[in-house]
């Protein structure tokens, strides 16, 4: 199990100003979370916290790699994770009700009451939204040793069999117009 701890942020006893922190995420994790969309993931996440009075705002930078299949061909690919996002957390008195009624997803609210920031859920929500969403063999790669030339095959003729059912339904419904 990964420790709770190594994710929470004491932000009380930090100054006014920006205070970096890094992180390693593996896939230990990872399948904690529930990670299915890849494998073998490796994250670097370098958080910068600028703190203020009422409100920190909190920027992620995510890198990394993690295994992941191919959209068309279904074979592993080591795809790059890399993105930034930025979060303002403010700190309020009414934090539950606050974070119900926000539609902005960028910001979050603290109860002032508050001393610890948790940010594995953060980390772990980044990092998903950082893998593509079309994983593909690149154009080099495409029909190529990596790819599964069977599946890519199959996709070809099932591409013309449904071009050449569109081409005789496209047309079929105007029969009736030729004869008036």
């Amino acid at each position: 199990m990964v420790n709770k701890r190594a994710y929470e942020i004491p932000f009380v006893g930090l100054k006014p100003g920006v205070h970096p922190f890094s992180y390693e995420l593996n896939e230990e994790f990872f399948s904690e979370k529930g990670a299915e969309d890849f494998a073998n993931a490796h994250a670097n996440v370098k958080l910068s916290l600028e703190k203020s009075s009422g409100f920190m705002l909190l920027k992620f930078e995510v890198g990394g790699k993690a295994d992941v299949s191919c959209d068309r061909c279904g074979n592993p690919l080591n795809m790059d994770l890399w993105d930034e996002f930025k979060l303002v957390v403010k700190l309020v008195d009414n934090a539950e009700e606050m974070n119900n009624n926000e539609e902005d997803p960028d910001v979050f609210y603290l109860s002032k009451t508050e001393s610890h920031l948790e940010v594995s859920d953060w980390l772990y929500e980044f990092v998903m939204l950082s893998v593509p969403t079309q994983r593909m063999c690149s154009l080099e790669e495409r029909g190529g040793a990596k790819c599964n030339n069977e599946i890519l095959e199959k996709l070809r003729q099932m591409e013309v069999k449904e071009v050449e059912h569109n081409a005789n339904t496209l047309w079929k419904g105007l029969d009736k117009f030729k004869e008036n």
